[in-house]
C-alpha cells in the first residue's frame, strides 16, 4: 500500500491539548513524542496521555508513531511496554547506530506480543548511524526487526560530528543522499528532519523543496504552522500527475505494450518512466483519498 508521508509532526505527549488538537491536523502523520519534548519528570504523565489518545481514537488516516526515548535511557523499556500494547502504527527509536539495536528493539516488541502491523522506525542521527547506514538498511529485510524506514536527524549529527547546520546545508547532503540510497537499495522509506527556524516561512519552503528534490518521502515537523507548506511542496503537481496518467495510458495502447520504448509528445519514453508514473500516480490517489477521510 502506498501511503503519503508528506508531514510528520511531532506532538509532545506531555500536553493533552496538542494531543487533542492533532486529530484535526492536515498532517500526514503523528510522531507522538516520549523523548525530547518531554522533560524528565513528565515521562510517565506524557506516557499514560499517548496510550490514552491512540485508545480514544479519532485520529483518521494519519499516521500514528510514538518516538520513544533512547535504549540507553532509563525510560526506554517502559515506553517500549505501553507502545507495545498502544498499537500505533510504528515506534520511532532515536540514535539507533547498530543491528544489535534493530535486534534488541524487535526481540523486546515480540516479547512483548506487539501486533506484527507495529513497525519501527529508526532515528539516524549518529555519526555511526551514517557511515552504517546500508547496512542497517539491509537488515531491515529480516521481518522480525520490523523496519520501515529512516528519520534523518541532522541537529544530533550536526552536535555529535560538528558539521555546521548552515542555510542549504551543504556539507550534509553526502550525508543525506548516503542514507537515502540506503534506504532505497532496500525497499525502505526516509523522513527529512526536522526545521528549527519556525518564524522562517522562506528557508522552510527552501529546505522542504531540497528534501523533496533528495528524494525524501517527507519531512518531519516540529509546528503546526508548517504543515500546510509542507503538504503542498511534497504533494506532485497537477501536471506531473496528468504527464504521469498519459505515459501510462500510451504503454497500455495495443501497439505498446511489447515496447521498451515508445516516442510521446516528441521525447523518447521508456519503460522506466512508467514505472516512475505509476509511483507518482499511487501517491497522488493516497494523497486525494486521505483527504476524504
Amino acid at each position: 500500500m502506498t501511503r503519503p508521508r508528506r508531514s510528520h509532526l511531532f506532538m509532545p505527549g506531555s500536553n493533552p491539548r496538542a494531543l487533542e488538537k492533532a486529530r484535526n491536523l492536515a498532517a500526514d502523520g503523528l510522531i507522538l513524542d516520549l523523548e525530547d519534548s518531554v522533560a524528565p519528570d513528565a515521562k510517565a504523565v506524557a506516557r499514560d496521555g499517548i496510550a490514552a489518545a491512540i485508545a480514544a481514537k479519532g485520529f483518521g488516516k494519519r499516521e500514528i508513531l510514538i518516538r520513544t526515548n533512547g535504549l540507553d535511557t532509563p525510560w526506554w523499556a517502559d515506553d517500549l511496554a505501553m507502545a507495545a500494547k498502544a498499537s500505533p502504527d510504528g515506534i520511532l527509536v532515536p540514535k539507533v547506530s547498530s543491528i544489535e539495536d534493530l535486534d534488541t528493539i524487535g526481540l523486546r516488541l515480540t516479547e512483548l506480543g506487539a501486533a506484527p502491523t507495529v513497525k519501527v522506525w529508526a532515528m539516524i542521527e549518529t555519526a555511526r548511524a551514517v557511515l552504517h547506514a546500508e547496512e542497517l538498511a539491509e537488515a531491515g529485510r529480516d521481518q522480525s526487526r520490523r523496519l520501515s524506514g529512516f528519520v534523518f536527524g541532522p541537529n544530533d549529527i550536526s552536535r555529535e560530528t560538528r558539521i555546521k547546520m548552515l542555510p542549504g546545508r551543504a556539507a550534509m547532503i553526502p550525508m543525506i543522499t548516503h542514507c537515502i540510497l540506503a534506504t532505497r537499495a532496500h525497499g525502505l522509506e526516509i523522513l527529512d528532519g526536522p526545521y528549527s527556524d519556525i518564524a522562517n516561512s522562506d528557508g522552510f519552503a527552501t529546505e522542504c523543496a531540497q528534501g523533496r528534490d533528495l528524494g525524501f518521502d517527507g519531512k518531519t515537523l516540529i509546528h503546526p504552522s508548517q504543515i500546510d507548506a509542507c503538504n503542498a511542496i511534497f504533494t506532485p503537481p497537477e501536471e506531473e500527475v496528468a504527464r504521469a496518467r498519459k505515459i501510462i495510458a500510451a504503454f497500455e495502447l495495443p501497439e505498446n505494450v511489447s515496447r521498451g520504448a515508445i516516442r510521446l509528445d516528441g521525447a523518447m519514453v521508456e519503460r522506466l518512466h512508467a514505472d516512475m508514473a505509476r509511483r507518482t500516480i499511487a501517491i497522488a490517489d493516497a494523497i486525494a483519498a486521505m483527504s476524504k477521510g
